[in-house]
C-alpha cells in the first residue's frame, strides 16, 4: 500500500508538459485545481475531465502511476460519496430508516468522486513532471515579489521542494520497517482499530528518528557546501516562458472562462 503513494516523485520523460516553464505549470494547475472546485455539473466535469486527460497523455507519463496514487485514497473517496449520497435531498428512489437515496444524491456522488480524482491527477501532474530544481526555481520567483515585505521567498520554496522530495524516501524507509516488525511477529492488519493503532507506534518511532538523521545530515551536507539561504544567491538557470506556455495559459484561461459561462 505504501508504494502506491508516488506524490512527490519526478518521472523524467521528453514531452510538452516536462519542458513547460515551471512557474506557468505552478500557475496552471493552481488555476485547473480552481476549475475543479468551481465546477457544478456533469457537463462542466466531463469538459474539465477530457481537458486533464488530454494533458495527462501529453506528459507521457504512465496512467497507472495516477491509478496507484488513487488506491490509498480509496476510503476517502469512498466515503465521500456515501456522504453525499445519503445527504442530498430531492426525488428518493429508496429508503430505509434515516437513510434515503436520491436520484440527486447519486449525482452529487458520482461528481464528488471525479472531483477528487482529477485533484488528485492534476496535484500528481505537477510534480511528475517538474524537477525539485525547478520547483524550487519556479515557487523562489513566484514569491520573490513578497520581498519587499521581508518574506523568505527562497527558505520557504526549499523548504517545500525539501518537503515533498522527501516524501517518497519516507514511505520506502516506513514500508522497510513495517517488514522488519511484521518478520518479528507484529501483525498490523488483524484486531479492532485500537490495536492497529498501537502496532504502528514500533513503526513511528524509528521512523521518527530515521526521518531527524536525514534531515541532520542534510543540513550538515547543505553547510559544507556553504549554503547561507537565498540572500545575495543567483541562479545559473534562468527561467523563461517560450510562446508554447503563453499558448497553454490561453487555452487554460478559454477553459475556465467557458466553464464560468456554464
Amino acid at each position: 500500500m505504501l508504494r502506491d503513494i508516488t506524490l512527490g516523485q519526478y518521472f523524467p520523460r521528453e514531452s510538452v508538459i516536462h519542458r513547460m516553464d515551471p512557474r506557468m505549470k505552478i500557475a496552471l494547475m493552481t488555476a485547473m485545481i480552481s476549475a475543479c472546485l468551481i465546477a457544478q455539473n456533469a457537463v462542466e466535469y466531463a469538459i474539465l475531465s477530457g481537458f486533464v486527460l488530454a494533458v495527462v497523455l501529453l506528459a507521457r507519463v504512465p496512467i497507472s502511476l495516477y491509478l496507484k496514487t488513487l488506491k490509498p485514497l480509496a476510503f476517502f473517496i469512498v466515503f465521500t460519496c456515501i456522504i453525499n449520497l445519503f445527504s442530498a435531498d430531492g426525488e428518493i428512489l429508496a429508503q430505509w430508516w434515516i437513510f434515503r437515496i436520491t436520484r440527486e444524491g447519486i449525482t452529487l456522488a458520482g461528481l464528488m468522486m471525479i472531483r477528487v480524482i482529477l485533484l488528485v491527477f492534476i496535484s500528481s501532474l505537477l510534480t511528475y513532471t517538474t524537477s525539485p530544481i525547478q520547483l524550487t526555481n519556479g515557487l523562489e520567483s513566484l514569491m520573490r515579489p513578497l520581498k519587499w515585505v521581508r518574506f523568505p521567498s527562497h527558505d520557504v520554496a526549499m523548504m517545500m521542494t525539501i518537503a515533498l522530495r522527501f516524501i517518497p524516501t519516507l514511505i520506502e524507509e516506513a514500508d522497510k520497517i513495517i517488514k522488519a516488525q511484521s518478520a518479528r511477529g507484529i501483525d498490523f492488519q488483524s484486531g479492532g482499530l485500537i490495536k492497529r493503532i498501537k502496532a504502528l507506534v514500533p513503526v513511528l518511532i524509528p521512523l521518527f528518528v530515521s526521518a531527524f538523521h536525514r534531515a541532520d545530515e542534510l543540513a550538515v551536507a547543505m553547510e559544507s557546501r556553504c549554503y547561507r539561504g537565498g540572500e545575495g544567491r543567483t541562479s545559473m538557470i534562468r527561467l523563461r516562458v517560450r510562446a508554447a506556455d503563453w499558448l497553454a495559459a490561453t487555452v487554460c484561461v478559454a477553459l475556465i472562462t467557458g466553464l464560468v459561462m456554464i
